[in-house]
């Protein structure tokens, strides 16, 4: 039988909080965290996959062990990407909603600085900031560091692979004295190069559901096509999710920028995000993309991170990640917080080979599904075309006389006739185009 949080040790005020957001059951590692954290001293290394709950995980027991009448920062979050950040920062506000007298401040970078050293004049409690931020305004003496007693590393496997030298410098501001808390959904040899150098020689190792690291909720699919035709394979499967929500990833900058192209000429609503925007303009998306003003973002790894939108109902790679720890982290976008999810790479032929490899390591089933025959395809296109004009916005530049001429030879035919001969006339010009292009395609090969 499941725990309660009252079972766990967490407080009234604590649980009246988790009450109003309606969590009542703990998850696994919340389950096997909270515990530790509260009554036990050690360092702690937690493994556990993405949407479980981590920030609670460690929030409560954050929340619960601050000293109020103690005015100094006592427990610093560190987080790899902005949105991330914001993400805990707000976790743990809404959990201290009774507790006032806990002061919490999220100090991340990609926005102006001067506001954030006002703030830190104030009493503060908790910190929640990106190491280089911190590094800032550490040099600017607006914090101080000095004397936490808890450091916690959320998505730890990233931050040490792209901020390995933040952290080197950060270490040198931090008490030896305080306790280390590690949370990760991977644990490379670069997380464990991390908890050798940074972290007591006693720990406590704890793994949440990573008995099948592929999430449960996510199935796992791919499809072999073409390179002509990756981009026409990737509509027809958006088409087929109209009105869900979704995330495809992309390995470089540039390739999600023209992805994002594509897509919004054939008038799919969506967005895109990297680290070459602006933080305000990754904010908007963002907020576009969690209200639901758009449907598909299309993102780089690193600017994905933080992203928990229950509502994510599938990842699309468009492009294999690197590494193993990517894949964990780009699938577990979806699925979140004990929903279904699914998360499709399309590969070329030649990718094929690295399937069984990701199953062998990560502990996953990938099925394989099979690209439209000719006939769908072109039934699909067609319905792509038509939700392409449906979409498109009106000309305003031509001629009332112009259009009184095209409504005259128009007007005796009714809709559906139109829609006959509309449909005819794409169709004929495809086929001359399809026509045109097989003779170069035919000579390059």
């Amino acid at each position: 039988m499941s725990k309660s949080f009252s079972d766990l040790g967490i407080n009234q005020q604590l649980l009246q909080s988790l009450a109003d957001l309606n969590i009542s059951v703990p998850t696994d590692i919340q389950e096997k965290t909270i515990p530790i954290l509260l009554q036990k001293k050690e360092d702690v290394v937690a493994l556990a996959k993405t949407g479980t709950g981590k920030t609670a995980a460690f929030g409560l027991p954050l929340l619960q062990l601050i000293d109020t009448k103690n005015n100094e920062v006592q427990a610093l979050v560190l987080a790899p990407t902005r949105e991330l950040g914001q993400q805990i920062y707000s976790n743990l506000i809404s959990f201290a909603i009774y507790n006032p007298a806990i002061s919490i401040a999220s100090v991340c970078g990609g926005i102006p600085i001067k506001p954030q050293i006002e703030r830190l004049k104030e009493a503060t409690h908790i910190i929640v900031a990106t190491p280089g931020r911190l590094i800032d305004l550490v040099k600017r003496e607006a914090i101080s560091i000095k004397k936490i007693k808890y450091l916690v590393l959320d998505e730890a496997d990233e931050m040490v692979s792209a901020l390995q030298k933040d952290l080197d410098t950060l270490a040198t501001e931090i008490p030896k004295s305080r306790r280390t808390l590690l949370f990760t959904a991977t644990m490379p040899g670069t997380v464990k190069q991390l908890v050798q150098n940074y972290m007591s020689k006693h720990v406590v190792h704890l793994e949440a559901d990573m008995a099948q690291m592929g999430h449960q909720g996510i199935d796992h699919k791919y499809v072999v096509v073409e390179p002509i035709e990756k981009l026409e394979v990737l509509l027809h499967f958006l088409n087929s999710k109209e009105g869900d929500r979704g995330i495809i990833f992309c390995k470089t900058k540039a390739a999600v920028n023209k992805l994002a192209k594509k897509l919004a000429i054939n008038k799919f609503s969506s967005g895109a995000i990297h680290g070459s925007l602006s933080q305000g303009i990754r904010d908007r998306i963002m907020g576009q993309y969690r209200e639901g003003f758009i449907d598909i973002l299309v993102a780089t790894d690193l600017a994905a991170r933080g992203i928990d939108v229950k509502e994510t109902s599938f990842v699309v790679n468009y492009h294999l990640p690197d590494t193993y720890e990517a894949y964990v982290h780009r699938s577990g976008r979806t699925a979140r917080a004990g929903a279904t999810g699914l998360s499709l790479s399309i590969i070329q032929k030649e990718e094929r080979v690295d399937i069984p490899e990701f199953e062998k390591e990560l502990g996953l089933v990938f099925h394989e599904v099979k690209k439209q025959d000719d006939e769908n395809r072109e039934e699909t296109n067609l319905v792509l075309w038509a939700k392409k004009i449906f979409k498109t916005k009106p000309n305003r530049t031509i001629s009332a006389d112009t259009k009184e001429k095209i409504r005259t030879i128009f007007h005796h035919l009714t809709k559906e006739e139109l829609m006959e001969k509309v449909l005819s006339e794409h169709i004929g010009q495809q086929g001359a185009l399809n026509t045109n292009v097989e003779t170069p395609l035919k000579d390059k090969e």
